[in-house]
């Protein structure tokens, strides 16, 4: 037991880290909504999806900020300081790759969106979904066995999107005689599984602070 765990007997619930922590995963939430329904629209009506999907990854960016900042003025903390700073740095590289796809989209003026695309974005949204329910979940150390379950669940749906996006890289490679659309397609899809792999992270945060203090 370490001597911040002891302290936690004597200290009121925490109300700093955990409503960051909500507030964070429940913003990764509607950016990962607002992204699947992006490519789930015509081309015309998609820069109002972009434009929200860039204010609510600025919105997670500056609760990472106020997280480390309270992280450097409270001594009292409800579980380890890295662990903290692990926790909301990986919630925010989750919002800076799905952040990257959409801008890709945007960017390479993107105008078919395939199959792959959208199971990709089904599949974070998922991911995010379930991210949003563990952090929930940490908020009390006796839902150790259903945060594992949680867990195992997000990591299993990033190994689906593993399966998705090689598929779609082979279907790409094979078919799409255009090399400008090889390359724009190519890097959306490796947005979207980077931010499947950063979804796993945050579960491996989450299982790995579960484990420690149950």
């Amino acid at each position: 037991m370490t001597l911040n765990d002891i302290f936690q007997y004597f200290v009121p619930k925490d109300k700093k880290f955990f409503p960051l922590f909500e507030l964070a995963s429940a913003n990764l939430v509607v950016l990962a909504e607002t992204l699947h329904e992006a490519v789930n629209v015509p081309v015309t009506e998609r820069e109002d999806y972009f434009k929200k999907i860039e204010e609510l990854e600025a919105t997670i960016e500056e609760i990472t900020h106020k997280t480390n900042l309270e992280l450097s003025k409270n001594f009292i903390t409800p579980f380890d300081r890295e662990d903290i700073h692990a926790l909301i740095k990986a919630i925010d590289n989750v919002a800076d790759y799905m952040h990257g796809a959409a801008s890709r989209m945007r960017l390479y003026q993107v105008e078919k969106i395939t199959k792959s695309i959208r199971k990709l974005t089904e599949i974070n949204l998922e991911s995010c979904q379930l991210i949003n329910e563990g952090i929930i979940q940490l908020k009390n150390i006796n839902n150790a066995k259903l945060i594992k379950e949680t867990c195992k669940k997000i990591n299993k749906l990033e190994s689906k999107a593993d399966v998705v996006f090689d598929k779609a890289v082979s279907d790409i490679f094979e078919n799409e005689t255009d090399v400008k659309n090889i390359i724009k397609y190519k890097e959306v899809l490796s947005a979207l599984e980077s931010a499947s792999d950063k979804c796993k992270s945050v579960s491996n945060v989450i299982e790995q602070i579960s484990v420690k203090h149950s």
